[in-house]
C-alpha cells in the first residue's frame, strides 16, 4: 500500500509500513518533518458505544510511559502517534528465553514505577509483554485506555479485545470492577513468565485456571521474589500488594543476603504466602460454584414458571369453572369440586446429593389430592431440574416414587414425590426400600401435550370420585434412562 498522508492535532504525518495488524488496532511506521524521533501511529477503530475520551487518557507526569507525540481522528479510526520503541518485552523474551532474577527485577522495577505513579488514578487493564516496550533504556508501558475503550463498546467483536486471557485477573473473568489490583495480578503473570520461561497458566481453559488453580512453584528463584510473585497472583484483589509495596520489596531483593538468624523467618513468610494463596483459591472455587448454582436456579425458576403457566392455561381453557388459588409455597392451586391440583414453587438443591449420578439444582412437585376409596388421598410426582441425560445440559424432569412391596402399610398418597435428598437412594445403584414408580420424563415448555393430558385426565377422575390406589406399582416399566445408571 502506498504511503498515506494524514493531518492530526499538531503535525502532518506520513504513514508507511504496517508493523502490526493484530489485537485492537493497526500500527504503522509514522514520520513527520517536524518531529525528529522515530514514531509509530496506532489506528483504533471507532467502536459503537465507546467514547473518544476513554481512549485518550491523561497520565500526567507518570514515569516510564511511552510518550504520545500527537493524536487525532480519521473517518473510521482514532489515531495515537507515539515514539517508536526499540523492542517489546515479548520480543525480548523470545530472544532471551527466561530471564535471570536480576534482569527480571529490573524490568519489574520500571513497570512498577509506572503503576505506583498511577495508583488510584488509572488502571491499565491489559498489562502484558506486548505492551511493555524498551525505550531509551527503560521498560515503558503503552496502550493505556485501549482496554477500557474496548470494554465500553457495545460490539461483541470489539469487546473480545477488552482483556487478554493469559493475563486476565479473576475479577475480569467475573466481569467485576477492575482496580489497581487487577494490574498487579497481570504483573505477577509477567513476572512468573520472565522467571520461569512459561506462563503460570497455559490454557486453553484460562477462566477455570485463573479462578481455581494455583501456579506451579517457581524453581531456582529466591524466597523474597517467589513470595512477591505469589502474592501478586492471589485470587482476591484485596490480598495483592500495592505497587508501592512491590517497589520497596524489589529494591530490598537486590540487597545483600539476610543475617543467618532471619532466614527461618523469611522462609516462614514464604510458606505463609503460599498457604494464603491456597486458601483464596479454595474460596474462589466456592464463590464460582455458588454463582453458577444461583444462575442455574434462576433458570430453573423461569422454566418451571413457563411449564406451570402452560399446564394451568390448558386446564382452565377446557374447565373455566376451576377455582384458582396460590400461596403456601405453591405457584398455583387449581380446585374442581374436591379435587385439588397443586404445583409447588422451585426450591434450590445445594449441594446435589453425593449418591446421585447426575447434578440436581432445584426441585418441585405436582400433586393431586381428593378423597378416594379405602383412605386413598391422591398422588404426587417429583420435578427435578437436573442434567440427567447429558452432563451440563439441564432441564426439568418428572418422576414418581413408591415403597417396595411388603415394606410396610400402603401409603395414602401413591405414587409420591420426594426431594433429591429423599429420593437419591432410588436413583443410585443398588436395592433400596424406596424405588422409582415412573421413569424420568423430560419436560420442556412447548412440548407438554402428554404431560398436560395425563394430569387433566387424572383431575377429571379425582373430581368424578373414580379415585383409588393404583392397582399396581410401578404403573409402567421403569427404565433407568439417565447417565451413570
Amino acid at each position: 500500500m502506498p504511503d498515506r498522508q494524514i493531518r492530526l492535532q499538531k503535525y502532518e504525518w506520513t504513514l508507511g509500513e504496517l508493523l502490526d495488524g493484530g489485537g485492537f488496532g493497526r500500527v504503522y511506521i509514522a514520520s513527520s518533518p517536524e518531529v525528529e524521533v522515530p514514531a509509530v501511529a496506532k489506528l483504533v477503530p471507532k467502536a459503537p458505544g465507546a467514547e473518544r475520551e476513554l481512549l485518550f487518557v491523561d497520565l500526567g507526569d507518570a514515569r516510564n510511559v511511552v510518550p504520545a507525540l500527537d493524536s487525532g481522528e480519521l473517518d473510521d479510526d482514532y489515531v495515537l502517534v507515539m515514539e517508536r520503541a526499540e523492542k517489546s518485552l515479548r520480543r525480548h523474551l523470545a530472544e532471551r528465553g527466561k530471564l535471570g532474577e536480576a534482569d527480571a527485577a529490573a524490568v519489574l522495577r520500571d513497570v512498577v514505577a509506572t503503576l505506583e505513579d498511577l495508583d488510584g488514578r488509572v488502571v491499565h487493564r491489559d498489562l502484558k509483554p506486548e505492551n511493555v516496550l524498551l525505550l531509551k533504556g527503560r521498560w515503558c508501558l503503552a496502550d493505556f485506555g485501549i482496554s477500557r475503550y474496548a470494554e465500553a463498546t457495545t460490539a461483541e467483536d470489539t469487546r473480545k479485545f477488552a482483556m487478554t486471557p493469559p493475563y486476565a485477573a479473576p475479577e475480569q473473568w467475573r466481569w467485576e470492577r477492575v482496580t489497581a489490583a487487577t494490574d498487579m495480578y497481570s504483573l505477577g503473570i509477567m513476572a512468573y513468565e520472565m522467571l520461569a520461561g512459561i506462563r503460570p497458566f497455559l490454557g486453553p481453559e484460562f477462566r477455570e485456571q485463573h479462578l481455581h488453580e494455583l501456579p506451579a512453584t517457581l524453581q531456582d528463584v529466591s524466597g523474597p521474589i517467589a513470595s512477591l510473585v505469589n502474592e501478586c497472583l492471589h485470587k482476591h484483589p484485596g490480598s495483592r500488594p500495592r505497587a508501592s509495596s512491590v517497589a520497596r520489596r524489589l529494591e530490598a531483593a537486590g540487597r545483600p543476603p539476610l543475617r543467618p538468624g532471619l532466614e527461618r523467618l523469611q522462609q516462614a513468610n514464604h510458606d505463609a504466602v503460599i498457604q494464603r494463596g491456597e486458601a483464596q483459591t479454595r474460596a474462589s472455587q466456592a464463590e464460582t460454584t455458588r454463582e453458577r448454582q444461583e444462575r442455574l436456579f434462576d433458570d430453573a425458576r423461569r422454566s418451571l414458571t413457563s411449564i406451570g403457566h402452560e399446564l394451568e392455561s390448558a386446564l382452565l381453557d377446557v374447565a373455566p369453572s376451576i377455582v384458582r388459588g396460590a400461596g403456601g409455597g405453591a405457584l398455583w392451586m387449581l380446585q374442581l369440586g374436591n379435587a385439588v391440583l397443586r404445583l409447588s414453587e422451585a426450591r434450590p438443591q445445594y449441594p446435589s446429593p453425593g449418591r446421585m449420578p447426575f447434578e440436581v439444582v432445584a426441585y418441585a412437585a405436582v400433586t393431586l389430592e381428593a378423597p378416594g376409596a379405602h383412605g386413598y388421598r391422591g398422588r404426587g410426582h417429583s420435578l427435578w431440574y437436573c442434567d440427567a441425560e447429558e452432563a451440563g445440559l439441564f432441564s426439568w424432569y418428572e418422576m414418581a416414587f413408591m415403597r417396595m412391596a411388603f415394606s410396610g402399610p400402603v401409603t395414602p398418597v401413591a405414587p409420591f414425590a420426594l426431594s433429591p435428598d429423599q429420593g437419591a437412594s432410588a436413583i443410585a445403584k443398588g436395592v433400596d426400600v424406596t424405588q422409582l414408580a415412573w421413569s424420568l420424563r423430560p419436560l420442556a415448555p412447548g412440548e407438554l401435550d402428554e404431560f398436560i393430558s395425563r394430569w387433566g385426565n387424572w383431575m377429571a377422575s379425582a373430581y368424578e370420585g373414580n379415585w383409588a390406589h393404583p392397582t399396581q406399582l410401578p404403573e409402567e416399566q421403569v427404565l433407568r434412562n439417565w447417565r451413570g445408571a
